[in-house]
């Protein structure tokens, strides 16, 4: 008898997970945005979602939850319930978060709805900068040890991944790091004066180039950006970063593990159609990101290629704080 009603209480709670995810959404998504406003995953988050709402039939709040290089707002996240109603929309940092000592999550233990685009870095300055170029900074950070206040957003952000890159090909650069929660923060300080020197997502920083606002001295990848075909390469300045690039952040929507298929089937439809839209693709290219929109197997596999090789490039400059083989980080193959 104890099993007749074990097995009806079973079949009704199925039931009843199989009937809300039929339902989804019936309540409103909290969209939890891991860094500040006016940065790189704000821009795209609040591009794509409008887009996204339309297809689920349901409404997304966003909010930016800040601190931590990310790790506050993918706590708060992974503490909520698996049922799709709370995303993370973050970037790439989680992924360093173990090799860092920042925490013992990371998108491991989550599910990516969808990674919507990666993005470039560029190296951009304060037009009082007292150099226009890579070579120029390079010069002045040698005759003015200690002077120049270099941006950055935290351990495993992307400042630190460029300023590793750069300590290794140029040597230990002996600048003052200057912490923000973000890159939008980080380039309204620049602009202000308050650093002289920001390693930054070029999908933020190119209206401020554009508008003048701020000055570029090199794009990190091997190829021009077509956005602007006037910024030499840091490989055209110094070969050696070859080694490392391309490189670049990316930016995606996800859930926590345990989300039920179905939700996940759901958000994944509607962020793809999203990230289709005509107007959020041509945001995207004018800002100079790359589509990627992909999730499932495809999006697992780009996890994982790339935390392998940004871990391992942060391990091999002595900037972590724990071995990558302590996490079962296979280092990629020369």
């Amino acid at each position: 008898m104890n099993k007749i009603i074990l097995a009806t209480v079973s079949a009704l709670a199925l039931g009843a997970v199989a009937a809300q995810a039929q339902d989804y959404p019936t309540k409103e998504i909290q969209g939890i945005i891991q860094w500040g406003a006016g940065g790189s995953t704000d821009t795209v988050m609040r591009a794509v979602t409008p887009h996204a709402e339309e297809v689920l039939g349901g409404t997304v709040v966003m909010q930016n939850v800040t601190g931590g290089v990310g790790a506050i707002a993918l706590n708060n996240v992974e503490s909520a319930d698996a049922d799709g109603y709370t995303l993370l929309m973050g970037a790439e940092n989680p992924l360093l978060y173990k090799v860092m000592g920042l925490g013992d999550k990371d998108y491991g233990d989550f599910i990516p709805v969808d990674l919507l685009a990666r993005g470039t870095a560029i190296l951009v300055a304060n037009n009082d900068a007292p150099f226009d170029d890579y070579a120029g900074m390079m010069q002045y950070i040698k005759d003015n040890p200690g002077e120049l206040k270099l941006g950055a957003t935290g351990p495993g952000g992307l400042p630190s991944v460029i300023t590793a890159m750069m300590d290794t090909v140029e040597g230990k650069l002996d600048v003052i790091s200057v912490p923000y929660d973000g890159d939008g923060p980080a380039l309204t300080a620049l602009q202000g004066g308050a650093i002289d020197v920001m390693p930054a997502v070029l999908g933020a920083s190119i209206e401020g180039i554009r508008a003048g606002t701020m000055k570029p001295l090199a794009i990190f990848d091997t190829e021009a950006s077509d956005k602007l075909p006037d910024v030499p390469t840091i490989v055209s300045e110094n070969e050696a970063y070859g080694a490392y690039l391309p490189w670049g952040p990316f930016f995606g929507v996800f859930v926590k593990e345990g989300t039920p298929d179905d939700v996940v089937a759901k958000l994944s439809d509607a962020f793809k159609q999203g990230a289709e839209n005509a107007d959020f693709v041509k945001l995207m290219d004018e800002r100079g990101f790359t589509m990627m929109n992909i999730s499932g197997d495809e999006a697992e596999e780009f996890l994982t290629n790339w935390q392998q090789n940004t871990a391992w490039l942060l391990q091999d400059a002595g900037l972590t704080s724990a071995s990558p083989e302590e996490f079962g980080i296979e280092k990629p193959a020369e």
